[in-house]
């Protein structure tokens, strides 16, 4: 299965984001899903990013460096990041 899929198929088990064609589309789809936990439901956020294991840190971090850009983006590229990391470990240790 291709990287896209698995992505696609993990990012589906926090987010119900369907007819995803694109990496670019799925980011898309995440930076809304984020900007909306944001200013609704900041606790549904953070389980989600502590299921995910998203490293709090790093994303603190990466919310100081880049106070240019919407903090959304940031987030939804740390969860992006992390789920790719999830599909290379599994992709790795399958074979």
């Amino acid at each position: 299965m291709d990287d896209f899929k698995s992505l696609s198929r993990i990012v589906n088990t926090d987010f119900e984001i369907e007819d995803i064609t694109s990496e670019t589309l799925l980011r898309e789809r995440l930076v809304e899903a984020f900007a909306y936990l944001l200013d609704n439901d900041i606790s549904k956020m953070m389980n989600i990013l502590y299921r995910t294991d998203v490293n709090e840190e790093k994303l603190k971090g990466l919310l100081i460096s880049n106070s240019n850009l919407p903090s959304a983006e940031v987030i939804a590229d740390a969860y992006i990041s992390r789920q790719k990391e999830k599909v290379e470990t599994r992709k790795k240790y399958s074979r």
